[in-house]
């Protein structure tokens, strides 16, 4: 045990005996300084030093373009383009699903499908509306579509109707008499006008063409897209005047009347009216009478 002891001692003395380095000029033997210092001296200042210089290098290659160089190291002008294809692709997505969510609006006006729950929520737009149309004693040719606009924003947003802008201005699409009016419960989500043959149809208001095509059941049919999430749509003509992504104008001709498709009986204008994704009756809207 003392043995182990003394040892232990021999040890720790001898790191800490005291040296004395001598720097001497070989030509001439002359002393040209001298250092003291011990084992355990040498060993924390190496060690410090070690440490300094770790700390160095690694600041200067992690903050400087020398980390460029190290294999398998990206260089910052390929991180800064994945950064900009990341909000890229997000961007894209988010694009992606808008456009998705508008297909299907424009899909469910073809094909007119409709959910229970959307027809209950189209039952109180559609009473409301009768009840504002029986306050009123004038009617009027051209309206807006403020009383439906608002009345949607109110059940499914905070928005506040002095934030809301509207100025849409309604042009009727022909006139004549009304030979079917919109009935929800028989799922006929517009009026069937009679007219003349080749009579022209016009545009309700600015927008865009996004469908105008022929189909069989309803002939030659075009769509326009207007603000506020607004479509209008016109069926069974006999011909189209305007292309998809073609801008028209309120009041422009767009087609002619006609007869055609499987689901035509006679010369009529089958005339749509959709908000968002939801049939509104144009007759709330429109006076398609003749004057």
């Amino acid at each position: 045990m003392r043995d182990k002891v003394n040892k232990k001692r021999k040890f720790v003395q001898k790191l800490r005996n005291p040296y004395l380095v001598m720097i001497i000029d070989e030509e001439t033997f002359e002393e040209k300084g001298q250092i003291r210092t011990s084992r355990l001296k040498t060993i924390l200042v190496s060690f410090l030093f070690i440490c300094i210089s770790s700390g160095l290098i690694f600041t200067l290659i992690s903050y400087s373009p020398l980390k460029e160089y190290i294999p398998g190291y990206d260089s910052s002008e390929i991180r800064a383009k994945a950064i900009q294809n990341l909000f890229l692709t997000d961007s894209l997505i988010q694009l992606y699903d808008q456009n998705i969510r508008y297909l299907n609006s424009v899909k469910k006006v073809l094909t007119e499908d409709i959910s229970l729950e959307e027809q209950s929520s189209l039952a109180e737009t559609q009473k409301s509306l009768r009840i504002n149309d029986e306050l009123n004693t004038e009617s009027v040719l051209e309206d807006s579509l403020l009383r439906v606009f608002v009345s949607q924003q109110d059940k499914y947003s905070p928005v506040s109707r002095k934030e809301i802008e509207l100025n849409t201005f309604l042009f009727p699409p022909v006139e004549g008499q009304v030979s079917q009016p919109f009935d929800r419960n028989k799922s006929h989500y517009a009026v069937d006008i009679a007219v003349e043959k080749n009579m022209p149809i016009k545009a309700i208001a600015d927008g865009t063409v996004v469908f105008s095509e022929w189909t069989s059941e309803t002939g030659y049919v075009i769509i326009l897209e207007h603000n506020f999430g607004l479509l209008s749509v016109y069926k069974h003509n006999s011909s189209l005047n305007k292309r998809q992504g073609d801008s028209v104008l309120s009041g422009e001709v767009i087609a002619t009347a006609g007869n055609t498709g499987e689901y035509s009986t006679g010369y009529h204008l089958h005339f749509e009216l959709w908000m968002d994704g939801y049939p509104m009756d144009p007759e709330n809207f429109f006076n398609f009478s003749v004057k």
